[in-house]
């Protein structure tokens, strides 16, 4: 049981955080409001790696379906445990979408002039350029590097909390070099989970939501698959090692 609580608790943690920057950069009256790409990416980075730190020993602080399932594949987690992993993942999303909203509740009310889009962005993830073959790719091609950082360098840097930090570094990394195509979700827990809690919260205008479900097999599976790739790429270095 704890390491799927630690799972939901540590997804919630990631969002809370992570979504957390992102309303402080869009919403209306918010001190931090256009900090920027900088700011947002420093931040979803911390906002990964301190709930790893903080889980690690606990569940291996997945809290990503792309994690998880690449894991399985090489032989390094148990496929018993993948589909409750995988659920408190998506739960603990939900979660932390609903709290980002009730935490800047006074935010979202006055920012209804921002649209749709700009709304959605803050809890879930949207191309530049609306090319799905091209958006399906960026996000397949980030999460390879996600999961072969993941898989090689713990093996070199062995503590786990100085593990953990290095997982910050490379959500930055990635993010400031291939995440400006799609927001680099590589995570269908942090994009799903979050897509979720815009639809079901009241933010205005209400009648103009719109979750762009079509657009989660791009956020959500190609990275899982992307994830596979890194994963075994990095499985054969650490074996040459």
């Amino acid at each position: 049981m704890v390491p799927y609580l630690s799972e939901f608790i540590g997804t919630i943690m990631l969002v809370v955080l992570g979504d957390g920057i992102c309303a402080a950069n869009t919403l209306n009256h918010s001190n931090f409001q256009g900090s920027g790409p900088i700011y947002v990416i420093l931040g979803w980075g911390l906002a990964v790696g301190l709930p790893a730190m903080a889980f690690g020993a606990q569940s291996g602080a997945h809290f990503n379906p792309s994690v998880t399932i690449a894991l399985a594949v090489i032989g390094g987690f148990s496929w018993s445990m993948v589909p409750g992993y995988i659920i408190c993942q998506i739960l603990g999303g939900i979660v932390g979408g609903i709290l980002v909203y009730l935490y800047y509740k006074p935010q979202f009310d006055a920012s209804s002039d921002l649209g749709n889009a700009a709304l959605r962005g803050i809890f879930c993830t949207a191309p530049a350029i609306d090319s799905p073959a091209a958006n399906a790719f960026s996000e397949f091609f980030a999460t390879i590097f996600l999961l072969f950082f993941i898989k090689t360098i713990p093996a070199a840097v062995g503590a786990a909390g100085a593990s953990a930090f290095v997982v910050a570094l490379i959500i930055m990394v990635i993010g400031f070099a291939l995440g400006a195509t799609t927001g680099f979700s590589m995570n269908a827990a942090r994009d799903w989970g979050p897509r979720i809690a815009y639809a079901i919260c009241p933010i205005k205008p209400n009648d103009q939501k719109d979750a762009n479900w079509g657009y989660m097999w791009i956020s959500g599976i190609m990275p899982i698959l992307g994830g596979i790739v890194g994963a075994l790429l990095g499985n054969m270095v650490v074996g040459w090692l």
